[in-house]
């Protein structure tokens, strides 16, 4: 086995590179993550994906949590830490690099355009990973009206976002999804 087709190289160079791309964190890269988990290593089915991702986003700490999930599934424990250190290092470093080289552009303009030019990305690139874990876990009509539901909810209301994780997750206990 070379050390290309080595499951722990493959997790490393893998989220290595996903992480220099993941613009408004792990979320955001999300429909890359998919595609590469699911689609090109088949690592992982799409509902497996889904729940990784529903579970990492319903444990305590950081969102990055699903990269240790795929990790896990691919290769253990250890496949979780190779995968958690890939996807944080590199991100680590390249923002402790761009905070030295901003500190010494006080009063350019450009810092703060560049700024505004990645809020549109990142708001993209976060509806893309609401329309990939949509299409991983809605498998009926009716998983994807409450999809729909829930969105609205959210974006119109303070209602706290648990209570409608809770009332899917009851409407799927009792087989009604």
């Amino acid at each position: 086995m070379s050390g290309d087709d080595h499951p722990l190289s493959q997790l490393f160079w893998t989220f290595a590179l996903i992480s220099l791309f993941a613009v408004g964190g792990a979320v955001a890269a999300i429909p890359e993550l998919h595609r590469i988990a699911v689609d090109v290593r088949h690592w992982m089915t799409d509902k497996q994906f889904a729940d990784a991702f529903a579970l990492s986003q319903l444990s305590p700490g950081p969102n990055v949590m699903i990269v240790a999930l795929i990790g896990y599934s691919v290769a253990g424990v250890a496949g979780a830490a190779v995968a958690t250190l890939a996807m944080c290092g590199p991100t680590a470093v390249l923002a402790y690099v761009v905070s030295r080289w901003l500190s010494n552009a006080k009063g350019a303009r450009w810092p703060a355009m560049v700024q505004a030019a990645l809020v549109p990305l990142s708001i993209g690139l976060m509806a893309a990973s609401a329309w990939i874990l949509g299409q991983a876990s809605d498998q009926n009509w009716r998983a994807f009206a409450l999809t729909i539901i829930a969105a609205v909810v959210a974006s119109l209301t303070r209602l706290n976002p648990l209570w409608l994780l809770a009332a899917g997750g009851c409407l799927g206990f009792a087989g009604l999804l």
